[in-house]
């Protein structure tokens, strides 16, 4: 991710309030600015740590909150075993610590309701969050832009923030959600068993009322060209698709 407007966004010191357990690897944390500001939903931060002899680590993690979530922004991070900064978090961090971030950062990735749409999403594993970011912000602002989510996880118990996409997709309201699953077999009858791929994408677009007019697209680099590719195959523009990748 790219750091944007760093220098405009001095280091802060937040305070975790409150852990919640996602999936089997992926842990969220709700930290309570020192000095709130106000995001754009598919936007990240940096957060810092500094160890007793002044080695620091930074990873940039996006916001899964909403711009709506005022003082308090949750970040959803993935346990990568040759981290520096994930392990802390998941195997020492507690409620009450305090850590170093800075932002919010990037300014290309990024959707406001007034935006409009229709609007395609596609996510692989953690890169659903700051997917998730913009669905949420669409629920707050009860907007009636339609959305289709394709999200990817290896297994029914990697879907991060399940519970929360299927009770939107439930209400519908405009929100559909697509998951499908490359190591096990779908559990919803709509959904898919395979990597994303073009006809995925077709059919996927069949449940918004018109072509996109934003296309989102977050992942691993191998997911994100893939996926981006599988737009392109399925008749949507280059120039809609927006991307953001990480780790390798």
């Amino acid at each position: 991710m790219s750091d944007g407007p760093a220098a405009q966004s001095p280091w802060q010191t937040v305070t975790i309030r409150r852990i919640e357990k996602r999936t089997p690897r992926v842990t969220s944390f709700f930290f309570k600015l020192s000095r709130p500001f106000a995001h754009q939903a598919g936007q990240h931060v940096d957060v810092r740590l500094t160890a007793p002899d002044g080695y620091q680590a930074r990873r940039s993690y996006s916001i899964a909150s909403g711009p709506e979530a005022g003082e308090m922004i949750e970040l959803a991070i993935e346990r990568l075993d040759d981290g520096e900064v994930s392990p802390f978090f998941h195997d020492i961090a507690a409620v009450g610590d305090e850590v170093e971030l800075r932002g919010p950062l990037g300014g290309h990735f990024v959707w406001y309701d007034g935006d409009g749409g229709p609007l395609l999403l596609v996510g692989g594993g953690s890169g659903v969050v700051p997917l998730m970011a913009m669905i949420r912000h669409r629920a707050a602002r009860r907007s009636a832009v339609p959305v289709a989510l394709v999200f990817s996880a290896r297994v029914w118990d990697e879907v991060i923030f399940r519970d929360e996409l299927i009770g939107l997709n439930d209400r519908r309201d405009g929100f559909d959600l697509v998951l499908t699953l490359t190591r096990e077999a779908a559990r919803r009858p709509a959904d898919y068993s395979r990597r994303v791929d073009a006809a995925m994408i077709e059919q996927s677009m069949v449940r918004l009322p018109a072509p996109p007019r934003f296309a989102f697209v977050c992942g691993s680099n191998a997911f994100v060209s893939a996926a981006a590719q599988a737009l392109i195959d399925a008749g949507v523009p280059a120039g809609l698709i927006r991307t953001e990748r990480y780790g390798v």
